[in-house]
């Protein structure tokens, strides 16, 4: 009888598990998340979707948006995401992104990216023009090595 129960809790707890989606959202240098869910919300650049568990296996591009993810508690968590891919095997769903943010809510996660993506934006447009300025002194440089000396 105690092996009929125990085998019985197992079957039940694969059930449950099969019951979810295995969730990683991953930055280039970093996981941003990694757990269980029950339905995760993204944007393609064909329109939004909801992936759940039984959802046929895909790979598609996804557009700067809010991913939604639902875990098993019925918790949404709210990621700002940048340009990235989203591949969904079995029960896997892996995410990679170059840019993206956690946030408690939506108006949470809407200051967040306004005060983050903002500063990066500027570090960017200031390492670009930096980059043009040493483009710049190479070309004045090897004009001046082609000149004649006196």
């Amino acid at each position: 009888m105690t092996q009929q129960v125990k085998e019985q809790g197992a079957q039940s707890s694969s059930q449950t598990k099969a019951k979810l989606l295995q969730v990683e959202l991953r930055l280039p240098t970093r996981a941003l998340f990694s757990g269980t869910a029950r339905k995760v919300f993204a944007t393609a650049h064909n329109g939004a979707f909801t992936l759940l568990v039984n959802h046929t296996d895909f790979v598609t591009a996804l557009v700067p948006s809010i991913l939604i993810v639902t875990d098993e508690t019925g918790s949404e968590l709210f990621f700002a995401v940048d340009e990235g891919i989203l591949i969904k095997k079995d029960q896997q769903v892996h995410v990679a992104i170059q840019r993206g943010l956690q946030g408690e809510s939506l108006s949470a996660i809407n200051d967040l990216v306004n005060t983050h993506f903002s500063a990066v934006d500027e570090e960017e447009r200031v390492a670009r023009s930096a980059l043009s300025r040493l483009e710049a002194n190479i070309v004045r440089r090897f004009g001046d090595l082609r000149k004649p000396s006196l």
